[in-house]
Parts: structure tokens; C-alpha cells; sequence
């Protein structure tokens, strides 16, 4: 059975790649939200497929980086799929932020620029040509200036090898890490072994700001690298939680793991670096990850919950994309949605916050519920248990956590009852009076035991 199929604001079809498709493409850079471009269907909607994907996928990447300006460094996905048993290509085309984009021998008139019109593509006319020219954004990492020039991609290029690619000798030029006048931008900077960019993980020990507990700073390095320790800080932090009764035992996590993957990531990739960096948060409630900027000029709330992407800083998405840290255009928005609903996103004109609130049944140690106590594997917890004469020094170093937060630590594990102090200062040890994932009635205190 042949499926029929129908073009749409967001999709077009193509039978085989041509001049046509590079008209698509740029129709789609120059539409608000963009769209996505299927290569293997007939113009009726009739699915014919197509012979070689992987000849059509390197084909489309060099028609769009060869035949449009500027640059759609990031912007742009291909990928193979199935429709009816039949191999087509999917082009995911992000709206680009140096609008207008044209057809590069035809150049920026009325016969190299184009957009989306309904389910057709149009000209545009010298007005909108004028108009997208006095609306781009005139600042970006691609067109401001590295504050340092003396700047080493050695990170860099093992995270390309690591994958499996290799940077050509001209990649300063091919990732747009240069200014015109050959000097590095701040995509350069970035994304550079040293620079002076750092992100920060605050911990409170209470559901406001009052009472922050630690902050850890990730960067002054290239952002790859900070980007993947504090992701693996986040799954520390994100560790399951465990309930142990006489007959259960229930393991969850404290929010999805995916999602607050993807929101990291998308935080990072479309801050807007000219005027703070992102920041992520952990409540005793919830999980808050801050982006700088607000969307995206000329992105709808709308085109962004139905994925479409805008990035602000293509030059990171491309190299993200890479290196593996981004699937493909939209998917982090998608991941999220996937497991919570749109109210974790707030928006203002200066932010992007998105919120995950711990799971039901699952709190922090100094959480009650229905009477009862419930604590989690805590790694402090976990090495007094089986050294009862730690001292605090010996906990900083085992768990890397600094010694003042251990302090504090261990002061609330004292205050709430799951700990206390026996001995002198010195030649005293720790006593587990509630032993972690088990639930507890404060009351009477059952299942209270001493470590040995």
C-alpha cells in the first residue's frame, strides 16, 4: 500500500535532491520556527524512497554548506528514516539567526532569498530583505572578539577523536572560530583549553535561598569538558533514592535523569554569553536549571514547545552536535516533554528556567512523611557506617566534597536524628541511630543500631 502524504508550513517534499531542495532549505532558514524537508517523496505525496541514503545524506550536507550564505554552521540536520518500508533522508532545518539566508549565486535580492508561504515557497520581496537586514542580531560568539588570542584546542581535538574524526588543519575556519580579520572569536574562547568562563552548581539545604549550603564552580576551561563534569555532578546529585521496608524496596530517581540531561545542555548551548553564563540549582524540592537571554528573537513560545529550534549560538550547536552531546535539532525540548508537561518552563525577556520538582515519596533526609522518616544513600553517610572513627578531613578527601560542607553535613544528619557523636573530639566515633533506606518512625526510633 502506497501511504499519501501532505506538504505543510513545516514540510516539504522532495523526489531527489536539485536546485529546488537549496531553495527549500533557505525558505526554511528565513521561517520563523523553520522546518523539515523529506527527500524520497513525490510532489503528490506518494512514497518512492530513495536508493543510497547515505550517498543522498553527503549530498544534501554539501548542496546546503556549498550554495547558502551565510553560513548554516548548526543549523541543520540530516538524517535517514523509514516511511512505508522505504529509505528517505529527513533535512530538520533550524531558523537562523542572520536572516535573510540566500541562494549564493543568486546573492541577497529577490532571486536568492526565499521563504515559507503556507505549504509554498516564495520570493521575498526588497522590503522583507530590508527588514530581516535591520533585525540581525548584531552581537554573537561568531562576531565578538576573543578577549585572549593566545588560545590552545587540545581538549578539543580529543573530544573529536574520541568519535572517531579528526580536526582538518583549517577547522578554525570550517567550526567559524576566526573573525574576517583572522583573529578568534568568542565561540574560540569557549571553546579553548583556558578561558575565564565558569558555571556554577549551587546546593541549598532548605526549598529557598536562605540557606546555601555549596557552590561548585565548573570551567575555566574548554566547555566540553565543563559541561561534562557538571553533568556527572548532576548524576551524583540525581542518585537514586531508596525506601526499604519488610517487603519492598522502591528505587527512583529524584527527577528524570534524560530530561535534566537535555535541560543542562540546552542551557549551555543557547545562553547568551554577553551577559552572564547558566546556573543550575539543587533544593531540597527540586531541581532549577537558569539559561541566559529568553528565547530566541522571533521564536514563539509556540515553536518552541513544538520543537522547532532557533539556536543562538550555532557555532556551539555544531560542534555539540559532533561531539555527540546533541542528538539532532529540537530533541533536548522533545526529551523533556517526553517526561514532564510544559509548566517546568518559565520564560521571561531575560531567562530560560526550568523547573523539576523531586518525585513523590522521594525527599531529602530531613523530609517527613506520614510520620515517617525516610533516608537516602548519602556517601558521607555510607563511609561512617563503615568507619565510625572517620574524621572530617578524611571524609573530604574520600567523597571530594569540601570540608566545610561536610561540617554542615553532618551537623544536619545530627540535628535530624540519623547520627550522633559518641567520645571526645578526637578519639570519639559516629553512631547510625536510623541506617540509611530505612524508613523510620522518629517516635519511637525502631530499627536504632550502632555501627562496629
Amino acid at each position: 500500500m502506497v501511504i499519501k502524504m501532505q506538504e505543510t508550513n513545516r514540510i516539504e517534499f522532495k523526489r531527489e535532491l536539485n536546485e529546488r531542495f537549496v531553495r527549500a532549505v533557505v525558505s526554511f532558514l528565513n521561517y520563523t520556527g523553520g522546518g523539515e524537508i523529506i527527500i524520497g517523496i513525490d510532489d503528490d505525496g506518494a512514497v518512492i524512497g530513495v536508493n543510497n541514503p547515505d550517498t543522498v545524506q553527503r549530498k544534501a550536507v554539501d548542496l546546503i554548506r556549498n550554495n547558502i550564505r551565510p553560513q548554516t554552521l548548526g543549523l541543520f540536520d540530516v538524517v535517514p528514516d523509514k516511511i512505508d518500508d522505504k529509505d528517505v533522508v529527513r533535512v530538520i532545518v533550524s531558523c537562523g539567526p542572520q536572516r535573510p539566508y540566500y541562494i549564493r549565486k543568486k546573492g541577497m535580492n529577490e532571486e536568492g532569498c526565499f521563504i515559507r508561504v503556507g505549504s509554498t515557497i516564495q520570493a521575498m520581496t526588497e522590503n522583507m530583505i530590508e527588514d530581516f537586514i535591520s533585525k540581525r542580531q548584531q552581537l554573537s560568539l561568531r562576531t565578538t572578539i576573543s578577549p585572549n588570542q593566545k588560545l590552545t584546542f587540545s581538549q578539543l581535538r580529543i573530544y573529536y577523536e574520541e568519535k572517531g574524526m579528526e580536526l582538518p588543519e583549517n577547522y578554525l575556519d570550517n567550526l567559524d572560530l576566526r573573525l574576517s580579520t583572522g583573529e578568534y572569536n568568542y565561540a574560540a574562547y569557549l571553546l579553548a583549553d583556558v578561558n575565564g568562563e565558569s558555571f556554577k552548581v549551587a546546593t541549598y539545604s532548605s526549598p529557598d535561598k536562605l540557606d546555601l549550603i555549596d557552590v561548585k564552580e565548573y570551567g575555566y576551561r574548554c566547555i566540553i569538558t565543563a559541561t561534562q563534569r557538571i553533568l556527572e555532578r548532576m548524576e551524583s546529585e540525581n542518585r537514586t533514592f531508596v525506601m526499604k521496608t519488610t517487603s519492598t524496596r522502591l528505587e527512583k530517581e529524584r527527577v528524570d535523569s534524560k530530561a535534566l540531561r537535555e535541560a543542562i545542555i540546552n542551557a549551555i548551548v543557547h545562553n547568551d554569553y554577553s551577559k552572564t553564563v547558566p546556573l543550575v540549582e539543587v533544593y531540597t524540592d527540586r531541581i532549577v536549571v537558569t539559561s541566559c537571554g529568553g528565547l530566541v528573537p522571533d521564536l514563539k513560545k509556540e515553536d518552541f514547545f513544538e520543537c522547532r529550534s532557533m539556536p543562538r549560538n550555532r557555532e556551539l550547536m555544531r560542534v555539540f552536535r559532533d561531539v555527540e552531546l546533541v542528538e539532532q535539532l529540537g530533541s533536548g525540548v522533545k526529551e523533556i516533554l517526553n517526561a514532564y508537561d510544559r509548566s517546568v518552563f518559565e520564560f521571561t525577556p531575560s531567562f530560560v528556567v526550568v523547573t523539576f520538582p523531586f518525585r513523590d515519596s522521594f525527599k531529602r533526609p530531613d523530609a517527613k512523611e506520614d510520620g515517617k522518616r525516610m533516608i537516602h544513600d548519602d556517601p558521607v553517610l555510607e563511609i561512617v557506617e563503615a568507619k565510625p572513627t572517620v574524621t572530617i578531613p578524611e571524609l573530604a578527601r574520600l567523597t571530594g566534597i569540601s570540608p566545610r560542607t561536610i561540617s554542615r553535613r553532618l551537623k544536619g544528619f545530627q540535628e535530624s536524628g540519623v547520627i550522633h557523636r559518641e567520645g571526645a573530639r578526637k578519639k570519639g566515633q559516629w553512631v547510625i541511630d536510623i541506617k540509611p533506606g530505612l524508613v523510620t518512625d522518629p517516635q519511637t526510633k525502631k530499627n536504632r543500631r550502632k555501627s562496629h
